[in-house]
């Protein structure tokens, strides 16, 4: 279903991401963070769809949420996954990309060891200091 997508997000040189594109591209990074403790439950869709819908300004996420789990299950490995929005998003953008991760971690208001590990291995594959992830991760929880 996402063949066409994934092709060109892993080409050699991507082109910068449209905007349907980078939905997908964030939506399935999320998808692929809350996963990754083997629970995906209820609270941390509910954070995905409303990060999805505050980000790109849309009235309900729903079917975009059902695409980016269907996208995640068939994206490449992280390493080229993430590499590749590297290469396609500007950084503030990818920063928004570790903010929304954050809060999808914290979602559930346990930080499991898999979600932890998943971060400290993504931040740096997507180009965004530590500085800045952990300066992120601190926003989050003030905020909650």
């Amino acid at each position: 279903m996402f063949g066409e997508f994934l092709k060109r997000l892993t080409a050699p040189t991507p082109e910068p991401m449209v905007d349907d594109d980078a939905r997908l591209a964030l939506g399935a990074l999320l998808v692929r963070l809350a996963r990754a403790d083997g629970h995906f439950d209820a609270d941390e869709k509910a954070q995905i769809k409303a990060i999805l819908e505050q980000r790109f300004a849309l009235t309900d996420a729903s079917a975009l949420l059902t695409d980016c789990e269907t996208l995640e299950a068939e994206a490449p490995d992280t390493v080229r996954f993430t590499r590749a929005i590297k290469d396609a998003v500007a950084y503030e953008d990818r920063l928004g990309v570790i903010t929304a991760m954050w809060q999808v971690v914290l979602a559930d208001g346990v930080r499991d060891a898999q979600e932890n590990s998943l971060m400290r291995m993504v931040a740096p594959m997507l180009g965004v200091t530590d500085q800045d992830s952990n300066a992120a991760r601190r926003r989050i929880e003030a905020s909650q």
